[in-house]
């Protein structure tokens, strides 16, 4: 029997995953998320969910502890016979993950400002979007990991030992389970008729007896290692932050070489494709030496990258973009862009590094910020971050105070609903920033990072949970949404209010509050202004207005407790959540329609131009809070127009430029205008066609209409 090539051995692992997509849709209907990697299996996992005594909820340590070790005693086994690894994971720890704080730890005190605000996304009981450090396991394994907790659990000598207990719980657990996945390996070696399943399912039997207790020796092993840690990370809460792969990797891949380990890169595209079957974590390639900047890219950055692009399914890579990006990795991503239709989201050290600095943070440090979520970069293992859980509507409160205003005594003005505009936008931020000391003050107490906690520098030194003293640098982040909606809304006020005197304050009320019925002709006039990102129109000057308010009052002041906020434009792909609630917006837009995506320009805001890429990319650069939080910009391109237009060197002559101008976060996705509204309207037509949602991927098959929708709106522009 022949042995399989790696190319078909890559084949067959991007086969199951399509197969479990399919599967996964039939569950679900759709899921406007990544792959996340989970094992769609058919038995449900029993196991017993141990709760706290008080509150009969599973919340502390102890209770989420002890509920995740039974979820993992009971979670299945699972290894792809033509994967170079073992382990899956079946879903979210049920109860540790489902069941709220306890009530008293609730911040119910706020909920009437928060619904007030229109503020749904509130990072207040988030979880973990924070970076690892995962060189803490790869130098002791899980057994080292186990020996720290012991020995710092008796030099600390804690009355109480519960955190200690949590931690020594959980890797005695995930020990287990690999020894599981060993037994299984060896039996199914022998029962296989397949040489090539045979040996592979021996050499991951060996690999991961040794990992039970040992440090990773090979770039095999440590990538088993990474394995178990996505899967591990992503049970709890979906976890899915990871750091800068290629550096992670270099060593074990330089020593592998040297030593004749490795002998065919093949063999490592193949681990890189196992790896990112395994599960859809968020890495960066292709960073900065924290100490002068040089680029760090090796030959394993190519190789990651080589990886992504053979397996063809949804993976969160970022490419780092800065003054000394490696020319020759920078052309191969852009080339598989095109080849593929999306691939990896450039990161741009422009905005992130200089921005980061001005926190007061040396660029050394922060040049070592890793993209590892969908809009945002951390410190690996010594930030608190908690970013892209928090989202402020910058909509919502216009419509406060432009009722407020004509409620008022005071003239009706541009100057007045700018001033009370400010005042709720204030307040709406304090809300937030109230959340942040609340979430530090409870969140151990009810939802501890137990798995983060093993990779941070300082919470198992310290005992003390990362959420709340265990790293030495905290910074909260806040990201704004509904832009466009407000600078669009602002310019036609001014236009058709102010200046022309076509209708009244008053009568713009009514129509608002009636939701444009009857009034289909004043809603089209107030969506012909020239909008944000036509270049030096009304709306652009507004969007820079909002977007250095906003900046400015989330930066200007810490919270009460001492913690730094740092403001962001982002939506995610949650656009019809956060404009449900919303009522109409002089833009133009029906009450509950999408509110605009993140940093970017409605589609359609420049007639005749398509999706404008140029223009969109000015508008989003010139609306950059500037902090190290990311404004990213989303740039959907027809393939025939961008080849027609120069084509790679037109692609990354665009990047650089955004980069240059202060930029943070790009995502692209280069596909045929015919193909993604084939695809639309008949999602099985395209079952492996991979889009860039926002700052992750997905298979648009596996999306929602309506997320869909949103995507074929980028391309093709709506009224």
């Amino acid at each position: 029997m022949s042995i399989p090539s790696y190319s078909e051995r890559i084949e067959a692992l991007r086969k199951t995953k399509l197969e479990f997509n399919d599967i996964k849709i039939k569950k679900l209907g759709s899921y406007n998320f990544d792959d996340h990697g989970w094992i769609p299996f058919e038995e449900p996992i029993e196991f017993e969910i141990v709760r706290d005594p008080d509150s009969g909820l599973v919340v502390g340590m102890d209770a989420v502890s002890k509920t995740f070790a039974n979820y993992l005693d009971a979670h299945p086994v699972y290894i792809h016979p033509m994967s170079a690894f073992a382990g899956a994971w079946a879903g979210n720890v049920p109860g540790a993950c489902d069941d709220p704080w306890r009530p008293e730890h609730r911040f119910t005190e706020q909920e009437p400002l928060f619904e007030k605000y229109n503020i749904t996304t509130r990072g207040l009981y988030g979880m973990n979007h924070c970076g690892p450090d995962l060189r803490i396991g790869l130098e002791l394994g899980w057994g080292g990991l186990l020996r720290k907790i012991r020995y710092y659990r008796k030099f600390n000598n804690p009355v109480d030992t519960s955190f200690y207990d949590g931690e020594e719980r959980l890797v005695e657990a995930i020990q287990r389970w690999i020894k599981r996945h060993v037994d299984y390996a060896r039996h199914q070696a022998m029962i296989t008729q397949d040489e090539f399943i045979r040996n592979n399912l021996l050499q991951i039997a060996d690999i991961n007896e040794w990992l039970i207790e040992n440090p990773p020796r090979t770039l095999r092993e440590a990538m088993q290692f990474i394995c178990w840690f996505q899967c591990v990370d992503r049970m709890y809460f979906n976890g899915g932050a990871g750091q800068e792969l290629d550096e992670l990797l270099r060593p074990y891949y330089e020593a592998d070489k040297a030593n004749g380990i490795i002998v065919d890169d093949e063999e490592v595209v193949w681990y890189v494709a196992s790896m990112l079957f395994n599960d859809t974590h968020y890495w960066q390639i292709g960073g900065q030496s924290p100490a002068d900047g040089h680029d760090l890219t090796s030959r394993i950055s190519f190789l990651i990258l080589e990886g992504m692009h053979r397996l063809k399914i949804p993976a969160n890579i970022a490419l780092r973009i800065h003054e000394n990006t490696n020319e020759k990795l920078f052309d191969k991503a852009v080339e598989y862009l095109f080849e593929d239709g999306t691939g990896v989201s450039f990161s741009c050290s422009g905005g992130l590094d200089k921005g980061f600095a001005r926190n007061g943070f040396p660029i050394t440090l922060a040049r070592m910020r890793a993209k590892v979520g969908c809009n945002w970069t951390a410190l690996p293992g010594i930030e608190y971050c908690l970013q892209d859980v928090t989202r402020i509507c910058l909509a919502k409160p216009l419509l406060i105070a432009l009722d407020e205003m004509i409620a008022s005594d005071e003239e009706n003005s541009m100057e007045n609903l700018l001033r009370r505009y400010e005042a709720h936008l204030r307040e709406a931020i304090n809300v937030i920033k109230d959340g942040v000391d609340w979430h530090v003050k409870y969140k151990h107490l009810n939802k501890p990072e137990i798995v983060l906690n093993l990779f941070a520098h300082g919470p198992i030194e310290r005992g003390v949970d990362m959420s709340n003293g265990g790293v030495d640098i905290y910074n909260f982040a806040c990201d704004a949404t509904a832009l466009a909606t407000v600078a669009d809304s602002l310019a036609a006020i001014e236009k058709f209010v102010v200046i022309e005197k076509k209708i009244t304050w008053e009568e713009l009320q009514t129509i608002l509050k009636n939701n444009w019925k009857d009034a289909e002709h004043i809603r089209l006039m107030f969506k012909s202004i020239p909008r944000y990102g036509s270049g030096n129109s009304r709306a652009d000057y507004y969007a820079r207005l909002v977007a250095d308010m906003y900046t400015k009052l989330m930066i200007g002041s810490p919270t009460k407790a001492g913690f730094r906020v740092i403001p962001g434009i982002f939506s995610h792909g949650d656009v019809y959540i956060h404009g449900k609630n919303l009522p109409a917006t002089p833009n133009g837009r029906f009450d509950g329609d999408p509110i605009s995506h993140g940093a970017n320009p409605d589609p359609g805001f420049l007639p005749g131009g398509g999706t404008a890429p140029t223009a969109k990319a000015n508008a989003v650069a010139s609306v950059q809070p500037g902090y190290g939080n990311s404004a990213p910009l989303q740039i959907d391109m027809d393939s025939k127009l961008a080849k027609e237009r120069g084509g790679k060197e037109i692609i990354k002559a665009f990047i650089r430029a955004h980069n240059e101008m202060g930029g943070t976060l790009i995502n692209i996705n280069v596909v045929s205008k015919e193909k993604i509204l084939e695809a639309h309207a008949n999602p099985d037509k395209y079952p492996d066609l991979v889009v860039r949602v926002t700052g992750y991927s997905a298979f648009f098959k596996s999306l929602s209409k309506e997320y869909r929708q949103q995507i074929v709106d980028r391309w093709i522009g709506h009224d």
